[in-house]
């Protein structure tokens, strides 16, 4: 089953190469979707995919790359979505 999610990660997430870590580990489990940065600090991420890569995704948030100091991850599920490929937005 497709399933489309937003993640918010809060912490120390910008900075660290969390939006280019999110991407290669998106592409690893064939999501599609967008990483962004927020004014707040926050990171925010549309995953689209097969449930089950979807909850690795989200499950990887939580720890994310080396240099990140993940603090909350809120997961909301969304109607589904079409995306091309998995984007770094600026």
């Amino acid at each position: 089953m497709i399933q489309t999610v937003t993640i918010v990660v809060s912490g120390k997430v910008q900075g660290v190469y969390y939006r280019q870590s999110t991407h290669g580990k998106a592409l690893e489990l064939g999501l599609t979707g967008t990483v962004r940065n927020q004014a707040d600090g926050s990171v925010l991420i549309y995953a689209s995919g097969p449930s089950s890569a979807v909850n690795q995704l989200v499950a990887w948030c939580r720890q994310g790359p080396a240099r990140a100091d993940v603090t909350s991850v809120q997961v909301e599920t969304i109607e589904p979505m079409a995306f091309i490929g998995f984007t770094i937005l600026r």
